[in-house]
């Protein structure tokens, strides 16, 4: 999660080639490559989709995300979704831009980014972006 000076969160709204949650607000993220850190994954994830340098300087808990084929979040924009269960475990960092502006370099996987005060998020928000919203915004994460 990237906080800005004013507390506001980086949010992008995932669109196209993604797996699940079209249409849906998230945080940035990604994957961890074999051999990789979590941390090292996230500050490359942030340069690959926004072209921005991050510092990481808190953790929050992890949010263990589900999604059943029945979830109105799993189906893909044009209602194709296929019929598995998806577990995701996002391990959910706060970080801050140490270099850059942020810029979709992703259009494929993402149609929209932007800055969000936390009191005044989009509607369409993923879980692994409410969760740890919420726990920072209750103190619950541990700072650097």
């Amino acid at each position: 999660m990237i906080l800005n000076d004013k507390k506001e969160v980086l949010l992008i709204r995932r669109a196209g080639e993604v797996r699940n949650e079209a249409g849906w607000w998230s945080k940035p993220g990604g994957g961890v490559k074999f051999g990789e850190t979590a941390e090292k994954a996230m500050i490359r994830e942030m340069k690959e989709e926004l072209d921005i340098e991050v510092e990481i300087v808190g953790y929050l808990p992890h949010t263990n995300h589900i999604i059943n084929p029945t979830s109105p979040n799993r189906l893909r924009g044009t209602g194709t979704g296929g019929e598995k269960i998806e577990h995701w475990v996002a391990l959910n960092f706060i970080a801050k831009i140490k270099s850059g502006q942020p810029k979709n370099m992703e259009p494929h996987k993402c149609d929209k980014i932007g800055w969000f005060a936390m009191d005044s998020l989009p509607e369409k928000i993923t879980q692994t972006t409410a969760e740890p919203i919420k726990n920072y915004l209750e103190g619950k994460f541990l700072e650097f």
